[in-house]
């Protein structure tokens, strides 16, 4: 008990964790699942057939990589955009400010279902065709609000007296941005990047609402696809992308380990 007292804050992060895991470790256990039908909700038999053949499903392979295309295009896009856009609320007093401010952060609040359904509107109204341009363009929108709020915390925390101190070693502002400001910025961007594709992979609402039938991304397939039994592969595929941002994670608490050894 004594032990168990002294390690509670451990125990309960652990118990914590295991929880938020526990549906990942289902899908990458069910992905090695043969079901006998159509439905993958009860383990039958262990095979590696869906690996092997993630493909295998019509239309699956071709989903994914709309959704990859577009999440990559519009995390970019919105991590620039949201970037300059915090260093300008971050750094600098504007008539304005705060109601830009608010507005930033309206797409965070807003219901899926009404900017979807908005968005609709105005492409309908302006004339413009749904498909895949429609996609990227909401993409962009409700990403670019996290981007900036994520990257303006980051900003909000440095230390002024580190530039000051570069500008007191002749540095020039060019110079102080690049070596000082933009290294030390640069986690909160990456979160921001990361953030953006997870939401932009993973939106399913907004995406229905501006997609045309032939610009089906993954999240839209499976919704098709559970009315007549999800196929392994969405496994395979949702296991794949889980353990790739594992290893994107874990790679990045290793280097900032060394770079911390280094400067010890």
């Amino acid at each position: 008990m004594s032990w168990l007292r002294r390690h509670t804050v451990q125990v309960i992060g652990l118990l914590v964790m295991a929880y938020i895991l526990l549906p990942n470790l289902v899908v990458l256990a069910f992905s090695f699942n043969k079901p006998n039908g159509r439905l993958n909700i009860t383990w039958q038999e262990f095979s590696f057939d869906a690996w092997l053949n993630p493909c295998d499903t019509p239309g699956i392979c071709s989903s994914v990589g709309l959704s990859l295309k577009i999440g990559i295009i519009a995390s970019l896009t919105a991590t620039v955009l949201g970037t300059l856009v915090a260093f300008a609320l971050g750094r600098h007093r504007f008539r304005g400010r705060a109601g830009t401010n608010v507005l930033i952060f309206m797409p965070m609040a807003t219901p899926e279902v009404v900017m979807g359904s908005s968005l609709l509107t105005l492409f309908i109204a302006l004339g413009v065709g749904t498909g895949q341009t429609t996609i990227l363009i909401a993409h962009i929108m409700f990403c670019l609000s996290f981007v900036v709020v994520t990257v303006k915390a980051r900003i909000a925390s440095l230390d002024p007296r580190l530039e000051e101190a570069a500008a007191d070693l002749y540095a020039s502002p060019a110079q102080a941005f690049r070596r000082v400001t933009l290294p030390l910025v640069a986690p909160g961007i990456a979160a921001g990047a990361l953030l953006a594709f997870s939401l932009s992979f993973d939106d399913y609402i907004i995406t229905n609402f501006n997609a045309s039938p032939s610009s089906v991304t993954f999240p839209m397939y499976i919704w098709g696809a559970a009315q007549r039994g999800v196929p392994v592969q969405v496994n395979v595929i949702g296991s794949v992308l889980f353990l790739a941002a594992v290893a994107f994670v874990g790679i990045g608490q290793l280097l900032a380990a060394g770079r911390q050894r280094a400067r010890a």
